[in-house]
């Protein structure tokens, strides 16, 4: 696959959902980023590979890429070395908040630890409230299901 075949528009060598945690900061020589959260996958990966499970496929994977938060804003160019500058949550791994959202989706302690990380994208925080809260998880169906023309 070639870079940004995945929508992404920042890509990084060596760095994956298992190595990675939620909170990471890094920076670049005139940035500072934190990953927020994981993503999504959504249809529109059905389409570009025109196969109507890629989005499943991804989320079942594991291998969904992150967001970065910009912290401090600057220019970035192809090429420079993004630093890990801070772990504020080393037992959080991405890969244990993606098992946590798409396989063990009640799992009440670890949503009530995700539910208080300020670190974590505010929609996620919500997303695990909203869980806690019903007791019931939130249909994909619509996010990776290709719609009908």
């Amino acid at each position: 696959m070639a870079v940004g075949a995945f929508g992404e528009n920042f890509s990084t060598v060596g760095f994956t959902e298992k190595n990675v945690c939620i909170g990471d900061i890094f920076v670049l020589p005139d940035a500072t980023l934190q990953i927020s959260q994981g993503r999504q996958p959504c249809w529109k990966l059905n389409v570009r590979f025109e196969r109507s499970d890629m989005a499943k496929l991804v989320q079942v994977s594991g291998r969904t890429g992150w967001y970065y938060r910009v912290l401090e804003e600057g220019s970035v160019t192809t090429g420079e070395m993004l630093t890990l500058r801070e772990r504020p949550q080393p037992d959080w791994p991405l890969i244990r908040v993606i098992e946590i959202l798409y396989q063990r989706t009640l799992d009440r302690t670890a949503l009530e630890q995700l539910a208080g990380m300020d670190c974590l994208a505010a929609s996620w925080q919500r997303l695990c409230r909203h869980r806690l809260e019903t007791g019931t998880v939130e249909d994909w169906s619509r996010r990776i299901t290709t719609p009908s023309t």
